[in-house]
């Protein structure tokens, strides 16, 4: 399906949507910012059947753990399964890579080349900025060196995982330590070089983009923001401009731009001394108490600055640490209540806020079972 085509689908989409299941926000509507959050991410009441459809909804999902992402979008579908994964991962139809904040996401493949070019120029600086930290410099001419070689690599290879690609690499003259080498694979990756190739049980794959993504038609840096803020915004509601340029890591400016244009798509609700933005075809009501395995790493709290309306500020620390690293956690209503492992019992912030996981937990592992091969 080309890029007009399925933006188009996905219009008539929203639409359809908008019509069976969808209310305005109105003036007098108090806002219940968890319960339309999830609903909004589609963590209950899922409308979505095809793996690719939900990714491509939400814009891109956060990816650090590569098998627990599995989790992030199985948990969003009308009917988990990990077979479903599978074949939109190995298709090609959604791809897992280096994008916004310079950290993994996963997105839609018609997406992927035009994020790239908002996100480049922040991310080249981010791994300057990382280098410099630790006293170390990679020139533009060794750069070029390293993407000459891993095309020569990956040439006519439909995937090959990393270990491969590596000894691949060391035997043309590439060795180096792993931390440089992990540095020549991001910057490939934001130069639009390469990307994921077909699921791996155990480790990331590559593939050369332009051998496994069909190219798709130029957009100017505008029409690209308010793409972006479309995406977010719809599945994100509430949220603030704050809460988009955290996403993003883009210019405030470039933000509110692509805010402002996006016209009466968005409501704009002052709440507790900030404005929040909602895509005027957001679920509002709706949702039922549910108790949900959030996996770490999950959009629920890494798309959005205002995490304090889901996670008490007392528990912060049982949810992610300092360092940017993220746990799995307990939602039950819309709120983090505590932290949860597939093999050990589960953990909660307050004696009072313990729930039932057992039905959440055996959905999990379904789903994870699932996809052994």
């Amino acid at each position: 399906m080309g890029f007009m085509e399925n933006n188009i689908r996905c219009l008539k989409f929203s639409y359809v949507l908008h019509f069976n299941y969808f209310c305005r926000i109105k003036a007098d509507t108090v806002m219940n910012i968890p319960q339309i959050r999830v609903i909004s991410q589609q963590l209950v009441g899922s409308q979505f059947s095809d793996v690719h459809d939900l990714v491509s909804w939400m814009g891109m999902l956060q990816a650090q753990e590569y098998r627990m992402v599995r989790w992030a979008v199985g948990m969003r579908m009308k009917e988990p399964l990990m077979s479903a994964f599978q074949k939109a991962y190995d298709t090609g139809r959604i791809v897992r890579t280096h994008l916004f904040r310079c950290t993994w996401q996963l997105v839609a493949a018609e997406d992927l080349r035009w994020m790239l070019k908002l996100c480049a120029d922040k991310n080249r600086s981010a791994i300057r900025g990382y280098l410099a930290y630790r006293g170390r410099t990679i020139d533009e001419k060794e750069y070029e060196y390293a993407n000459q070689l891993i095309r020569q690599v990956l040439m006519g290879q439909k995937t090959m995982r990393k270990d491969e690609l590596l000894a691949r690499l060391a035997e043309k003259g590439l060795a180096d330590d792993a931390h440089t080498m992990s540095i020549y694979l991001r910057r490939a990756e934001l130069e639009g070089i390469i990307c994921s190739g077909e699921l791996d049980p155990k480790q990331s794959t590559y593939a050369l983009i332009d051998e496994r993504i069909p190219h798709t038609p130029d957009m100017t840096r505008e029409e690209s923001l308010l793409l972006l803020a479309r995406k977010y915004f719809r599945s994100h509601s509430p949220a603030t401009l704050e809460d988009f340029v955290w996403w993003t890591n883009l210019g405030i400016g470039e933000c509110r731009r692509a805010i402002e244009a996006m016209g009466d798509e968005l409501v704009a609700e002052p709440y507790k001394d900030c404005t929040y933005f909602i895509h005027r075809d957001c679920r509002v009501r709706g949702g039922r108490r549910q108790t949900l395995l959030l996996p770490s790493y999950d959009e629920y709290l890494l798309g959005y600055k205002s995490r304090h309306h889901v996670l008490d500020e007392a528990f912060r620390h049982r949810a992610h640490n300092n360092f940017g690293v993220f746990y799995p956690v307990i939602l039950y209503d819309g709120n983090i209540v505590g932290n949860w492992h597939p093999h050990k019992p589960a953990t909660f912030f307050r004696e009072e806020e313990t729930v039932d996981i057992s039905d959440a937990l055996l959905r999990y592992r379904k789903f994870m079972d699932s996809g052994k091969r």
